[in-house]
């Protein structure tokens, strides 16, 4: 039998964790998330959703376990509608994707390494199948991958890396008065990383940690066109150079990846990614920055 006071603890840390979820036109995809975050072992004292109409969240809007707020699209303006609406008891907010699902005790394991940890500002998870690197995949498949991990090897942390946007967490205090780049439009490509290295400027440490795990569907349907993602794989990393946000080399290096991508698979396309849209925006952030014009929210018009 619990004891009282083993019970009160928990609900008193379940009541410093709040969850935030940016999304756009993929209400289906959203329930399911949220279906399977019902499962975690420590409930959250919030989950805010920030979308951009209500039709992008459907019956969740009548869920009263979940506070609905709406912004103009834009993945940094949504998370930083989330950040505003967090309550001022919060201690560590959390970011998931819609189409991300976490191991059941990804929550409560963030939070003890918070707890344990002062010095942390900022965890990512690991994420054990990434949809995003192919067609993606299912619920269903997800669910599989979470059962069939072997945890006994978690164990870990990495020290120093920025955190990967479909789950991450931040300590409240760490983040106080920063903001998602707004210049960084639509899918915001980076923003995890620009947000990060805010973080790090203030001394936070950022790590990255075995034992909060997940997979990341990488659900295909509502995202941006190739051209504007294209244009963003090109400018974006040239606009975090200037903020020293990535170094020269690393900006290099992201833009060669994904044009050397988008070059050779052009040929012969994947069916679920514009590789000949991307590769034009590549081709207009390239023509524009050789025109002195660092501008990431052109993305949005093109």
């Amino acid at each position: 039998m619990t004891s009282a006071g083993t019970h009160d603890g928990k609900e008193a840390r379940a009541t410093r964790v709040s969850v935030g979820i940016a999304t756009r036109g993929r209400p289906d995809q959203l329930a399911a998330m949220l279906d399977n975050l019902a499962a975690q072992t420590l409930t959250p004292q919030a989950i805010v959703v920030c979308c951009t109409e209500p039709r992008d969240v459907g019956a969740v809007a009548s869920d009263p376990k979940v506070t609905v707020i709406y912004r103009e699209p834009g993945l940094p303006r949504q998370r930083n509608g989330i950040l505003e609406a967090l309550r001022a008891d919060t201690d560590w907010i959390v970011f998931f994707d819609d189409d991300f699902y976490p191991d059941p005790r990804w929550l409560e394991t963030v939070s003890d390494t918070f707890t344990a940890n002062p010095g942390i500002a900022c965890i990512t998870g690991h994420v054990v199948a990434d949809g995003i690197l192919g067609p993606g995949l299912t619920g269903g498949e997800a669910l599989a991958c979470i059962a069939a991990h072997d945890a006994s090897g978690g164990d870990w942390m990495e020290e120093g890396l920025s955190p990967y946007g479909c789950n991450m967490a931040f300590r409240r205090t760490a983040i106080e008065g920063l903001r998602f780049d707004e210049r960084l439009v639509l899918y915001g490509w980076l923003e995890d990383r620009d947000f990060g290295a805010a973080v790090a400027k203030r001394g936070g440490r950022r790590v990255k940690i075995g034992k909060a795990y997940g997979v990341h569907l990488g659900t295909k349907g509502a995202r941006v066109s190739g051209r504007k993602f294209g244009y963003s794989q090109v400018m974006n990393p040239v606009y975090l150079n200037r903020k020293s946000a990535m170094t020269a080399r690393q900006a290099i290096a992201q833009i060669g990846r994904n044009v050397i991508a988008n070059l050779v698979k052009s040929v012969r396309p994947e069916p679920y990614v514009d590789r000949r849209g991307r590769l034009l925006g590549n081709l207009i952030a390239a023509l524009d920055l050789l025109r002195l014009r660092l501008t990431p929210e052109r993305a949005a018009s093109l």
